[in-house]
């Protein structure tokens, strides 16, 4: 049987690393062996392999440098490190330091083989994932799209979707979030990606010159129309028309843009003569808009005409692992902008990760540009990025002790994550399954929210 996935495995250990090589050669895997941790990081520097499976205590350099090397050579490469029993607090550091998964000493073959099969999985789904996103950015130009977290992956592949038909799409998520990426990644996708993309922000404009600015004006329609002007809607005739915070607008207008989208046509300001666009509609908004309609501040049919396909763009505080990769990503802008060379501390990069980026994206590029800025040495410490406490807005009338959506999720967690500790009597691996997670994602909860298992230690993961 053969298996094609490529495994190192390391141990200062004759015995016991030829035994487990034998194991995973005899499942079809193609295994190498290193014989200690210089040997693997010279491999590692020289080939790519699917999984490291790697002891911890060796030395120097030891498991954790095996780690370091692979994360740095092949970030998709997953290790898995060996630990002997008594030493689990190794493997935690060693999980949050980037490895898949840990293997207690001694393992029976059974265990190793599922490990390794699910690293080998993981490896697979991580270069298909790369190999789309590489495709996709190609196509679509998206340099500014970062990250490789499940929610903008469910995100993108919903835009691959969609982009090819006409449908008109909502997009909807916080400021600074990135709809207007989205919008024109809709567009570079879309038979019509050869005709404009034209962009309004509906809040930067007053409700009196909206209309003209989208529908066009007639000669003396109003003062100042001293000649006739197409709108926005003819200029984007053939591509796309995206309207930004549709939200702000007014009920007059919801009603115009209604009918323009029904009956594909428009009539300029001042004029009674239908004109004929074919254009495709993709508005935008960080409002609430149901609450809006409840509220008689939008149009319930017009809601509805718009939101065809919806495209939620989840806050940054939803895909926190791809902070250090949009940091990087700025900051390596930032570089090549000003000729520099500087880089991120890890501790630099956990107060990133700690930070709930009420602004998003854009916040933490600006901080970014800030730290970089204001930063003397290469390297940006923690100490460099100074972040201002998150104020949570309240509701005019509401009461002061109303709680934003994630304090009340972190709540439930937290009383769900105990109450499975205390009734498993901290088997965090048993509370990880009933609570349908995987051990990583327990422990990253569970140090997040600053809950302790029953021996007042962090969970294995």
């Amino acid at each position: 049987m053969k298996n094609g996935s490529k495994v190192l495995v390391v141990d200062d250990q004759k015995n016991m690393r030829t035994t487990t090589a034998l194991m995973l050669r005899a499942a079809g895997y193609e295994v190498s062996e290193a014989e200690d941790g210089a040997a693997a990081i010279q491999r590692v520097g020289a080939e790519t392999f699917d999984v490291i499976l790697t002891d911890l205590r060796m030395g120097p350099p030891d498991g954790m440098e095996v780690l370091r090397a692979a994360s740095e050579a092949s970030p998709g490469t997953q290790v898995i490190v060996m630990t002997a029993y008594g030493t689990i607090d190794s493997a935690v550091e060693a999980i949050r330091q980037g490895a898949y998964d840990y293997l207690a000493k001694p393992f029976q073959e059974p265990e190793l083989l599922v490990r390794i099969s699910k690293a080998a999985e993981k490896r697979r789904l991580l270069s298909e994932m790369t190999l789309l996103t590489g495709e996709f950015r190609e196509r679509y130009g998206l340099e500014h799209i970062v990250g490789r977290s499940a929610a903008l992956r469910d995100l993108l592949e919903r835009v691959v979707r969609v982009a090819h038909s006409d449908a008109t799409v909502l997009i909807t998520g916080e400021s600074g979030t990135g709809k207007e990426l989205i919008a024109r990644a809709l567009h570079a996708g879309s038979r019509r990606s050869d005709k404009p993309f034209v962009p309004v922000n509906c809040a930067a404009i007053t409700e009196t010159l909206l209309e003209s600015e989208l529908f066009g004006h007639a000669k003396g329609s109003f003062t100042g129309a001293t000649r006739a002007r197409r709108g926005l809607f003819e200029e984007a005739s053939g591509g796309t028309l995206f309207i930004d915070e549709i939200g702000e607008t007014a009920p007059g207008f919801q009603a115009r843009l209604l009918r323009a989208l029904q009956e594909g046509e428009i009539r300029r300001v001042g004029e009674s003569t239908a004109i004929q666009v074919d254009v495709r509609v993709i508005a935008a908004t960080n409002q609430d808009l149901r609450r809006a309609i409840a509220e008689k501040r939008f149009r319930e049919d017009l809601f509805y005409r718009l939101n065809v396909v919806p495209l939620r763009l989840p806050p940054l505080r939803e895909r926190r692992e791809d902070i250090p990769l949009l940091a990087a990503h700025f900051l390596e802008g930032h570089n090549r902008r000003g000729g520099d060379r500087k880089s991120l501390t890890a501790e630099a990069v956990e107060r990133l990760m700690s930070h709930d980026w009420p602004g998003n994206v854009r916040e933490l590029e600006n901080m970014i540009e800030q730290a970089a800025a204001l930063s003397t040495a290469p390297e940006i410490r923690a100490g460099d990025i100074h972040l201002e406490p998150v104020r949570h807005a309240t509701v005019p009338g509401a009461s002061a002790n109303v709680r934003t959506l994630a304090e009340v999720v972190d709540e439930a967690e937290r009383a769900a994550i105990e109450r499975a500790v205390a009734r498993l009597e901290g088997d965090l691996s048993r509370v990880a399954r009933e609570l349908g997670i995987s051990a990583t994602t327990l422990w990253r909860k569970m140090k997040r929210l600053g809950i302790s298992s029953r021996a007042g230690e962090p969970p294995a993961a």
